[in-house]
């Protein structure tokens, strides 16, 4: 997969694509639907299959701290599409020149004449350009003029029920993490490479390994049983609190992972972290001993889970 960060100069795309555009956070199963729909036309059409984001993504733009939790980093949105066959992401900046762009600009000058789309593939509720006055009814007029067909995908439903981030943002929430993995197709996880703490977690008995989490707000809080994905390692299993240390007057959000049966150095590593169970809720204690025998509790209690 090839991720540009511009219109231009894409000579990959000369020929024309098939494309897809939107913030696909978490690439749940409706977003799986349509890309294996836009592989189907990409085969027939022997075209190069795109598709089209934006960092930051709109509503983190415009409502900034109040924006809904994101599910997916950059990073790990393009692993999943790229599971998906994608072969092109085309990350644009969503800033003040992009969010006031007419709708009529940003089809002609982006999807078709910057990146040459000739079939775009959307969800029926699609909306763009300057305060979301752009309809797939005037991407499809746009589109004849460049010969573009521009299609609209079905709600995918499970249950009877439309699959959207919204619906996994809110099992999250409640930590179903059952309801999760169905609308996602996976277990839920994140990504991130082991970063060097002040080594609190192996002084009180409970090495951790310790990832940045740079987006907000967090879609996660609190402890949870996890497993880990080491490269050309089987799954280990761990207890991980994700959040801000309220104990320790850390204003800095952190993921940390304590590895049952691990005393490897992991620092520089790329970890995944798989969420299985939520144990409690992460408060501030009032003390640093209260906090550290609750830590050895929760060990214990995440080793009993894996044991049932």
């Amino acid at each position: 997969m090839k991720v540009l960060r511009t219109i231009q100069n894409n000579p990959e795309l000369s020929r024309g694509a098939v494309a897809a555009i939107g913030n696909f956070d978490g690439v749940h199963l409706g977003h799986q639907a349509l890309l294996a729909a836009l592989y189907q036309q990409a085969v027939r059409l022997q075209l190069p299959m795109l598709v089209i984001l934006f960092e930051p993504q709109p509503r983190e733009f415009f409502q900034r701290q109040q924006a809904p939790a994101r599910l997916t980093r950059l990073r790990e949105k393009i692993h999943s599409l790229r599971q998906c066959g994608v072969e092109y992401v085309c990350c644009l900046r969503f800033n003040q020149k992009l969010a006031h762009q007419s709708p009529e600009a940003f089809a002609t000058q982006v999807i078709f004449q910057g990146l040459h789309v000739n079939y775009l593939l959307v969800g029926r509720d699609f909306r763009f350009g300057h305060d979301r006055l752009g309809d797939v009814t005037l991407l499809k007029k746009i589109g004849e003029r460049f010969g573009c067909v521009v299609e609209t995908y079905p709600d995918f439903a499970l249950n009877h029920e439309r699959i959207s981030s919204t619906q996994v943002r809110q099992a999250l929430q409640v930590a179903d993490f059952k309801q999760v993995e169905a609308l996602l197709g996976r277990p839920y996880s994140m990504c991130g490479r082991v970063l060097r703490g002040q080594g609190r977690g192996r002084q009180w008995g409970v090495p951790t390994a310790n990832f940045s989490v740079t987006q907000l707000p967090l879609p996660l809080h609190g402890v949870f049983c996890v497993q880990v994905q080491r490269a050309g390692y089987p799954l280990y299993q761990g207890v991980a609190n994700i959040g801000q240390r309220p104990t320790v007057d850390s204003v800095k959000q952190i993921l940390e992972v304590h590895l049952f049966a691990m005393n490897d150095c992991l620092y520089g590593e790329r970890l995944e972290v798989f969420f299985l169970h939520k144990l409690r809720d992460e408060v501030k204690f009032p003390s640093l001993d209260a906090l550290i025998a609750q830590i050895h509790q929760d060990v214990l209690s995440a080793k009993a889970y894996f044991l049932e």
